[in-house]
């Protein structure tokens, strides 16, 4: 992990710096890991930690005494509130997808039947910014997720929701997916985003039609799918309630007012609370550039219903780490603490903890553990 920070430019003027950058930013990766919320917290697990941590991360040695001295809260809060945003982003993005693609080396090529991966892009607002923004709305961000590791590869910056849609392709720009599987809402089902994924970047799509989309909407709507038969069905209980989802799929080779779309998707979900007998029926539309012998009927309803993934990102940030209610609003802090949280959670992930707030409270209890988690080697 080291490494790989160490591609992020220091924005501080080079007199007077005590604590180098990749110290500072190790250690906040640490205390996030370790459960710390916010700077105050960050500050206070930084000073308790273990003159072996301390080692391990480079902290500053006084030269006459050789003691440690650890970086306080307040250099801590300016480094995160400063630090270049995007570059952050882009070097920790690349650490874990680093490790997820040493997995993969012994995998059929990307593409083949079985093998793709499936990446979700989604957007999420930081509802405690909006008191300090000058437009009064919270900051918005978009990522990008690895559905089966559920570790996070990008995320930028967008100015609000409606903007989203400008933010896709810089979004997606920087990584390799050729022969993956790109799932996306509504909003993003537009021809550019399908070009884009299609001829520029060789992967395929799997995009959401809405109402936003009334032309394309009405052509779905209006295909005969009751003469389609089901190809994917699944029961699901929990929750509260009972869900019976099936999916259809039909081959549309021409006449689609969509660009690349081999097939168009029907699924139906019915759902009833548990304990009744009332069921509500919603159908949703999807298009995809994948044909019929690039992905199997129960692949593609596994891709769609792994977009979820990526909202489930944003319920542990929400839960675990209290993102919506973090205090933390000024400089470039709310980004870069959401880019620390989306971090653990894609490091616990890879490393086997399905709960977030236990691992998190295993690592509290002993900061040594941070360093074998990180890959760091004790000094």
């Amino acid at each position: 992990m080291l490494h790989y920070l160490a591609w992020v430019p220091d924005p501080r003027d080079r007199r007077g710096v005590r604590h180098s950058l990749v110290s500072i930013l190790g250690l906040a990766t640490a205390a996030a890991l370790a459960g710390s919320r916010g700077f105050t917290a960050i500050g206070e697990w930084v000073l308790d930690a273990s003159p072996q941590v301390w080692a391990a991360f480079g902290v500053r040695r006084d030269p006459l005494t050789r003691k440690f001295e650890s970086p306080d809260e307040a250099t801590i809060r300016r480094v995160v509130e400063d630090v270049d945003a995007d570059a952050l982003d882009a070097a920790i993005g690349s650490w874990p997808a680093s490790a997820l693609r040493s997995r993969q080396t012994n995998r059929p090529p990307a593409g083949s039947a079985g093998r793709r991966r499936a990446l979700a892009v989604d957007g999420k607002a930081l509802r405690a910014t909006h008191h300090h923004t000058t437009d009064s709305q919270a900051l918005h961000l978009l990522s990008v997720l690895d559905q089966a590791a559920g570790i996070v590869l990008n995320q930028t910056n967008v100015q609000g929701k409606t903007n989203e849609i400008t933010r896709f392709r810089p979004l997606l720009e920087p990584l390799d997916l050729t022969g993956a599987v790109v799932t996306a809402d509504a909003l993003h089902t537009q021809r550019d985003h399908a070009e884009f994924l299609v001829t520029r970047k060789d992967a395929h799509y799997i995009l959401a039609v809405k109402k936003n989309q009334p032309s394309l909407y009405s052509q779905l709507k209006g295909l005969p799918w009751r003469k389609v038969p089901i190809t994917h069905a699944e029961n699901d209980h929990g929750h509260g309630r009972d869900e019976r989802r099936t999916v259809k799929i039909v081959s549309v080779t021409q006449g689609l007012l969509f660009p690349h779309t081999a097939q168009a998707i029907a699924i139906t979900r019915r759902t009833r609370q548990a304990g009744t007998k009332k069921w509500k029926t919603i159908t949703a539309y999807a298009v995809t550039s994948l044909a019929t012998h690039q992905a199997t009927p129960t692949e593609i309803a596994s891709w769609i219903r792994g977009h979820w993934s990526i909202e489930a990102l944003h319920h542990v940030r929400d839960v675990s780490f209290g993102e919506d209610a973090s205090q933390v609003r000024t400089g470039n802090g709310p980004r870069v603490m959401a880019t620390f949280r989306n971090l653990v959670t894609g490091i616990l992930r890879l490393t086997g903890h399905d709960n977030i707030a236990a691992a998190q409270r295993h690592h509290s209890r002993n900061p040594v553990r941070t360093l074998t988690t990180l890959g760091i080697s004790p000094a």
